[in-house]
């Protein structure tokens, strides 16, 4: 694997750790979560920084699209906080969080462990 490659996949992971940090020591709550700009700033960062690795990884080898589930879609969440950040959802920002992330973070895992072996 490209060392650049393997880098770009540590900022994810990296990435993904933090957003879960965020929520360590308590119960993930959308209405706290909501409440709480800081977090949201953080955890939309965050999702910026994914979204430029993944895109990338992509520019870098397109083969990656297949490796990770829904690259173009995590490219097109980075585009959209950055580039239209008055029309952040946070139902949808949530979503992401429970139901994508995880998946997102065991692709990335599967990809430095196999570069390990």
């Amino acid at each position: 694997m490209d060392e650049k490659i393997l880098k770009w996949l540590y900022d994810i992971k990296i990435a993904i750790e933090e957003v879960n940090g965020y929520f360590e020591g308590s119960d993930k709550d959308f209405f706290q979560y909501r409440k709480n700009i800081m977090l949201k700033r953080a955890v939309e960062r965050n999702l910026e920084i994914i979204g430029e690795a993944v895109n990338r990884i992509l520019k870098e080898d397109n083969s990656y699209q297949t490796k990770i589930t829904n690259a173009k879609a995590i490219i097109g969440l980075r585009n959209h906080i950055i580039h239209a950040y008055d029309n952040i959802s946070d139902e949808n920002i949530w979503s992401i969080l429970i139901n994508h992330l995880p998946l997102l973070q065991s692709d990335v895992n599967q990809l430095i462990e196999q570069n390990n072996l």
